[in-house]
Protein backbone atom coordinates (compact mmCIF):
# COMPACT_ATOMS: atom_id res chain seq x y z
CA UNK A 1 0.00 0.00 0.00
CA UNK A 2 1.40 3.38 -1.07
CA UNK A 3 -0.05 5.55 1.68
CA UNK A 4 0.98 8.78 -0.03
CA UNK A 5 -1.04 7.88 -3.12
CA UNK A 6 -3.87 6.62 -0.93
CA UNK A 7 -3.92 9.92 0.98
CA UNK A 8 -4.16 11.88 -2.26
CA UNK A 9 -7.00 9.65 -3.45
CA UNK A 10 -8.83 10.05 -0.16
CA UNK A 11 -8.50 13.83 -0.32
CA UNK A 12 -9.90 13.82 -3.84
CA UNK A 13 -12.76 11.56 -2.77
CA UNK A 14 -13.59 13.77 0.24
CA UNK A 15 -13.92 16.81 -2.03
CA UNK A 16 -16.00 14.79 -4.48
CA UNK A 17 -18.36 13.64 -1.75
CA UNK A 18 -19.16 17.24 -0.85
CA UNK A 19 -20.02 17.93 -4.49
CA UNK A 20 -22.73 15.24 -4.71
CA UNK A 21 -26.29 16.56 -5.01
CA UNK A 22 -28.19 13.83 -3.14
CA UNK A 23 -27.86 11.23 -0.41
CA UNK A 24 -28.05 8.42 -2.97
CA UNK A 25 -25.26 9.95 -5.05
CA UNK A 26 -23.11 10.39 -1.94
CA UNK A 27 -23.57 6.76 -0.91
CA UNK A 28 -22.87 5.50 -4.43
CA UNK A 29 -19.63 7.50 -4.46
CA UNK A 30 -18.65 5.96 -1.11
CA UNK A 31 -19.19 2.35 -2.16
CA UNK A 32 -17.61 2.96 -5.55
CA UNK A 33 -14.57 4.44 -3.83
CA UNK A 34 -14.27 1.34 -1.63
CA UNK A 35 -13.73 -0.89 -4.66
CA UNK A 36 -11.21 1.59 -6.06
CA UNK A 37 -9.21 2.39 -2.92
CA UNK A 38 -9.21 -0.71 -0.71
CA UNK A 39 -6.94 -3.52 -1.82
CA UNK A 40 -8.86 -6.76 -2.36
CA UNK A 41 -12.31 -5.17 -2.40
CA UNK A 42 -14.49 -6.49 -5.24
CA UNK A 43 -17.91 -5.30 -4.06
CA UNK A 44 -19.20 -2.91 -1.39
CA UNK A 45 -22.44 -1.70 0.13
CA UNK A 46 -23.96 0.16 3.05
CA UNK A 47 -26.36 -1.63 5.36
CA UNK A 48 -28.95 -0.04 7.61
CA UNK A 49 -30.69 -2.24 10.17
CA UNK A 50 -33.99 -1.26 11.74
CA UNK A 51 -35.10 -3.89 14.22
CA UNK A 52 -34.79 -7.15 12.30
CA UNK A 53 -35.12 -5.52 8.88
CA UNK A 54 -32.21 -4.84 6.55
CA UNK A 55 -31.92 -2.13 3.90
CA UNK A 56 -29.12 -2.27 1.34
CA UNK A 57 -27.93 1.13 0.14
CA UNK A 58 -25.72 1.82 -2.89
CA UNK A 59 -24.65 -1.83 -3.46
CA UNK A 60 -22.03 -2.16 -6.17
CA UNK A 61 -23.26 -5.64 -7.08
CA UNK A 62 -26.10 -8.10 -6.56
CA UNK A 63 -24.07 -10.24 -4.17
CA UNK A 64 -24.07 -7.37 -1.63
CA UNK A 65 -27.88 -7.37 -1.51
CA UNK A 66 -27.95 -11.17 -1.34
CA UNK A 67 -25.57 -11.14 1.62
CA UNK A 68 -27.67 -8.53 3.43
CA UNK A 69 -30.90 -10.43 2.80
CA UNK A 70 -29.26 -13.65 3.95
CA UNK A 71 -28.35 -12.04 7.27
CA UNK A 72 -31.84 -10.62 7.61
CA UNK A 73 -33.25 -14.11 7.11
CA UNK A 74 -30.82 -15.63 9.62
CA UNK A 75 -31.31 -12.81 12.09
CA UNK A 76 -27.62 -11.94 12.31
CA UNK A 77 -24.18 -11.88 10.74
CA UNK A 78 -21.08 -9.68 10.57
CA UNK A 79 -22.75 -6.84 8.65
CA UNK A 80 -25.72 -6.85 11.02
CA UNK A 81 -23.38 -6.78 13.99
CA UNK A 82 -21.37 -3.91 12.51
CA UNK A 83 -24.52 -1.90 11.77
CA UNK A 84 -25.83 -2.38 15.31
CA UNK A 85 -22.56 -2.13 17.23
CA UNK A 86 -22.89 1.28 18.87
CA UNK A 87 -20.64 0.05 21.68
CA UNK A 88 -17.66 -2.29 21.65
CA UNK A 89 -16.38 -3.60 18.33
CA UNK A 90 -16.73 -1.35 15.33
CA UNK A 91 -14.87 -3.47 12.79
CA UNK A 92 -15.83 -7.04 11.85
CA UNK A 93 -13.75 -9.20 9.58
CA UNK A 94 -14.04 -12.68 8.08
CA UNK A 95 -10.68 -13.54 6.59
CA UNK A 96 -11.71 -16.80 4.92
CA UNK A 97 -15.23 -18.05 4.27
CA UNK A 98 -13.90 -21.54 3.51
CA UNK A 99 -12.99 -21.90 7.19
CA UNK A 100 -15.49 -22.51 10.00
CA UNK A 101 -17.04 -19.37 11.49
CA UNK A 102 -17.90 -20.08 15.14
CA UNK A 103 -19.37 -16.63 15.64
CA UNK A 104 -21.67 -16.88 12.60
CA UNK A 105 -21.99 -20.63 11.97
CA UNK A 106 -25.07 -20.33 9.74
CA UNK A 107 -24.00 -17.29 7.75
CA UNK A 108 -20.50 -18.50 6.83
CA UNK A 109 -21.41 -21.54 4.68
CA UNK A 110 -24.31 -19.73 3.01
CA UNK A 111 -22.14 -16.71 2.18
CA UNK A 112 -19.61 -19.06 0.61
CA UNK A 113 -22.39 -20.38 -1.66
CA UNK A 114 -22.82 -16.79 -2.89
CA UNK A 115 -19.21 -16.87 -4.05
CA UNK A 116 -17.79 -14.74 -1.24
CA UNK A 117 -14.26 -15.41 -0.03
CA UNK A 118 -13.72 -12.76 2.65
CA UNK A 119 -15.29 -9.57 3.99
CA UNK A 120 -14.92 -6.62 6.35
CA UNK A 121 -17.65 -4.52 8.01
CA UNK A 122 -17.16 -1.06 9.50
CA UNK A 123 -19.62 0.82 11.69
CA UNK A 124 -20.46 4.21 10.19
CA UNK A 125 -20.73 6.64 13.07
CA UNK A 126 -20.22 10.25 14.05
CA UNK A 127 -20.01 11.80 17.49
CA UNK A 128 -23.80 12.12 17.53
CA UNK A 129 -25.19 9.07 15.73
CA UNK A 130 -24.70 5.59 14.32
CA UNK A 131 -25.61 5.40 10.64
CA UNK A 132 -25.20 1.77 9.62
CA UNK A 133 -22.28 -0.24 8.27
CA UNK A 134 -19.95 -0.04 5.29
CA UNK A 135 -19.33 -3.60 4.14
CA UNK A 136 -16.51 -4.66 1.81
CA UNK A 137 -16.44 -8.02 0.06
CA UNK A 138 -13.92 -10.08 -1.88
CA UNK A 139 -14.54 -13.18 -3.93
CA UNK A 140 -11.18 -14.54 -2.75
CA UNK A 141 -10.27 -15.97 0.68
CA UNK A 142 -7.58 -14.00 2.51
CA UNK A 143 -7.91 -11.00 0.21
CA UNK A 144 -7.88 -8.38 2.96
CA UNK A 145 -4.65 -7.47 4.75
CA UNK A 146 -4.03 -5.28 7.78
CA UNK A 147 -3.38 -2.44 5.33
CA UNK A 148 -6.77 -3.13 3.73
CA UNK A 149 -8.44 -2.88 7.13
CA UNK A 150 -6.70 0.43 7.88
CA UNK A 151 -7.71 1.80 4.47
CA UNK A 152 -11.29 0.61 5.01
CA UNK A 153 -11.43 2.23 8.43
CA UNK A 154 -10.19 5.57 7.04
CA UNK A 155 -12.72 5.39 4.22
CA UNK A 156 -15.52 4.58 6.67
CA UNK A 157 -14.58 7.59 8.82
CA UNK A 158 -14.88 9.96 5.84
CA UNK A 159 -18.00 8.16 4.66
CA UNK A 160 -19.80 8.58 7.98
CA UNK A 161 -19.28 12.35 8.00
CA UNK A 162 -20.34 12.68 4.35
CA UNK A 163 -23.40 10.44 4.86
CA UNK A 164 -24.52 12.38 7.93
CA UNK A 165 -23.99 15.73 6.21
CA UNK A 166 -25.85 14.67 3.06
CA UNK A 167 -28.77 13.31 5.06
CA UNK A 168 -29.03 16.46 7.17
CA UNK A 169 -28.95 18.61 4.03
CA UNK A 170 -31.68 16.48 2.44
CA UNK A 171 -33.84 16.75 5.56
CA UNK A 172 -33.41 20.53 5.59
CA UNK A 173 -34.26 20.80 1.89
CA UNK A 174 -37.33 18.65 2.43
CA UNK A 175 -38.42 20.79 5.37
CA UNK A 176 -38.01 23.98 3.35
CA UNK A 177 -39.91 22.50 0.41
CA UNK A 178 -42.71 21.33 2.71
CA UNK A 179 -42.91 24.75 4.36
CA UNK A 180 -43.11 26.46 0.97
CA UNK A 181 -45.81 24.05 -0.27
CA UNK A 182 -47.92 24.53 2.88
CA UNK A 183 -47.60 28.30 2.57
CA UNK A 184 -48.65 28.17 -1.07
CA UNK A 185 -51.64 25.95 -0.24
CA UNK A 186 -52.72 28.29 2.54
CA UNK A 187 -52.55 31.21 0.10
CA UNK A 188 -54.82 29.35 -2.33
CA UNK A 189 -57.36 28.64 0.41
CA UNK A 190 -57.24 32.20 1.72
CA UNK A 191 -57.87 33.60 -1.74
CA UNK A 192 -60.54 31.17 -2.87
CA UNK A 193 -62.51 30.98 0.40
CA UNK A 194 -61.80 34.39 1.94
CA UNK A 195 -60.09 32.87 4.98
CA UNK A 196 -57.64 34.32 7.44
CA UNK A 197 -54.19 32.71 7.69
CA UNK A 198 -55.00 30.74 10.84
CA UNK A 199 -58.30 29.58 9.36
CA UNK A 200 -56.59 28.33 6.20
CA UNK A 201 -54.05 26.38 8.24
CA UNK A 202 -56.86 24.91 10.35
CA UNK A 203 -58.54 23.64 7.16
CA UNK A 204 -55.31 21.88 6.19
CA UNK A 205 -54.81 20.45 9.67
CA UNK A 206 -58.36 19.13 10.05
CA UNK A 207 -58.39 17.54 6.59
CA UNK A 208 -55.05 15.89 7.34
CA UNK A 209 -56.32 14.45 10.62
CA UNK A 210 -59.75 13.37 9.36
CA UNK A 211 -58.37 11.59 6.29
CA UNK A 212 -55.10 10.37 7.83
CA UNK A 213 -53.04 12.10 5.15
CA UNK A 214 -49.79 13.89 5.90
CA UNK A 215 -50.10 17.65 6.01
CA UNK A 216 -47.55 18.13 3.23
CA UNK A 217 -49.51 15.76 0.97
CA UNK A 218 -52.74 17.71 1.57
CA UNK A 219 -50.89 20.91 0.72
CA UNK A 220 -49.40 19.37 -2.43
CA UNK A 221 -52.85 18.35 -3.66
CA UNK A 222 -54.23 21.82 -3.11
CA UNK A 223 -51.32 23.35 -5.02
CA UNK A 224 -51.93 20.97 -7.92
CA UNK A 225 -55.76 21.06 -8.00
CA UNK A 226 -56.61 24.38 -6.40
CA UNK A 227 -58.88 22.62 -3.91
CA UNK A 228 -58.60 20.31 -0.92
CA UNK A 229 -60.66 17.54 -2.55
Amino acid sequence: MDWRVFGQQMASMARDLLAQDSVDATLARITGSATELVEGCDEAGILIVQGSRAESLAPTGRVVVESDMLQERLGGGPCFDAARSSEGERVFRIADFTAAQPRWPSYGPEARKLGLGSMMGFLLFTEDEDLGALNLYSFHPGAFTEASETAGWLLASHAAVAFSSARTHAQLQNALTTRHTIGEAMGILMGSHDLAEDQAFDVLRRYSQEHNIKLREVARRICERGTVV
